[in-house]
């Protein structure tokens, strides 16, 4: 029997052709619906699929804890997705299109070779795998703190050494501390924006910063993750992917989780010169990206509209939480990403504690911020709305007793 994306909609419970309205309203399971159920079973709601409410449940709990991208995909991507159930029996290599198809497209976008590309399951695929390649028990791995978290836990796993250097009195990656540790080491991750402070550094920073680098330890592997480049409004900002094509030894990672929205779908991709990334694509796990993430990709990368339209509800979303946090005696850093970092004036514990019980979730700790600052995602306006009225009810209080949060 063959699947229509009608009848695929309707088994999925979203009510038919009727419910298709777009990138929020069809596909629940490549956007939220499914998310914000399984957040309200974390609550304690234990309610599934299309099960009426019963009297006294508690709406799904907002979930601003994972920087995910709250609209999912665009109209484009789930149409490509439906779409390609016909080739649903195939492997991602016997595909059509196959994930060359989706390394020429993005070599295509970037003006690149194909063996300039390697592709990943998410971001963490390329970084995981540049840890493994790149450092050893003799080679250490030179990062932030608080940074993206994965390529330090799998260091630290494997047993390599790790050198970390806080951020600066701005919340940006100290990039000259960082300097001081560069001789001999295997890997420098710098994370740009970085997540969680947010923070974004210039394109002439970075370009200055690889250029010490390979001065000091030309042996050394330079990781630029870009993971939130879509989101960043510094003028001053500059993709590092112009450096990576023409210098040895760096490279850029990127990701579809993010503006995107196709965190669930598991791609990522690298680029450099092809001897800079040849071990990454010798690390790669086989057919780690789907048939579904491959058509995906494509069409994500070819809905331009889609991504200045999210670029725009992001920028517009941000202002807004932003200054109801600091409105609140809450400082912000200066965000370029989906997420606020901010200093709520207490453990980020006991306010994602407050927010919790009052539906919404925030992110987790973040060592050596953990008594002060809290990383809340951003979500929809509409989400985003509530989530700040709950600010205010856990704020206030502590706020009007000791005159402010600085």
């Amino acid at each position: 029997m063959s699947v229509t994306r009608r009848g695929l909609l309707t088994m999925f419970g979203a009510g038919g052709a009727g419910a298709w309205g777009g990138p929020v309203d069809g596909l629940a399971l490549a956007a939220r619906g499914l998310e914000d159920e399984s957040a309200a079973l974390w609550q304690g709601g234990g309610r599934r699929g299309g099960a009426p409410a019963a009297a006294g449940d508690q709406p799904p709990a907002i979930k601003l804890s994972s920087n995910e991208n709250p609209t999912g995909p665009g109209k484009a991507v789930l149409d490509a997705i439906v779409g390609q159930f016909g080739e649903a029996g195939r492997y991602p290599f016997n595909a059509d299109p196959g994930e060359g198809k989706l390394v020429e497209t993005i070599a295509a976008l970037h003006r690149v070779k194909t063996n300039n590309v390697v592709l990943g399951a998410g971001s963490q695929e390329i970084l995981k795998n540049a840890v493994w390649a790149f450092t050893n028990p003799s080679r250490h791995l030179v990062t932030a703190s608080p940074t993206f978290e994965n390529a330090t836990n799998v260091a630290r796993r494997m047993g390599h050494p790790v050198v970390e250097f806080n951020v600066d009195s701005q919340f940006r990656i100290d990039l000259e501390a960082m300097l001081t540790a560069v001789r001999g080491a295997g890997l420098v991750f710098v994370n740009n924006p970085n997540n969680p402070t947010a923070t974004v550094h210039g394109g002439k920073t970075i370009a200055d910063f690889v250029e010490r680098v390979r001065r000091i330890s030309p042996e050394t592997v330079i990781l630029i993750d870009e993971a939130y480049h879509e989101y960043v409004t510094d003028p001053a900002y500059e993709t590092a992917m112009p450096i990576a094509l023409s210098t040895p030894n760096v490279f850029v990672a990127r990701t579809f989780s993010k503006a995107y929205g196709m965190a669930g779908m598991r791609i990522g991709y690298a680029v450099g010169s092809a001897d800079t990334i040849k071990p990454l694509e010798r690390l790669r796990m086989p057919f780690s990206i789907s048939v579904f993430g491959v058509v995906a990709a494509i069409a994500a990368l070819g809905d331009v509209k889609h991504l200045d339209a999210e670029r725009a509800r992001n920028t517009e979303v941000r202002a807004f939480t932003q200054k109801a946090l600091e409105d609140l005696g809450c400082r912000c850093t200066a965000s370029h990403t989906n997420f606020l970092f901010a200093n709520v004036g207490r453990a980020a514990s006991q306010f994602r504690s407050a927010c919790a019980a009052q539906g919404i979730l925030v992110g987790r700790d973040f060592p050596p911020f953990e008594g002060s600052h809290a990383r809340i995602s951003l979500g929809t306006m509409e989400e985003m709305q509530k989530a700040t009225a709950v600010f205010r009810d856990v704020l206030r209080p502590a706020n009007a007793a000791g005159g402010g949060i600085e």
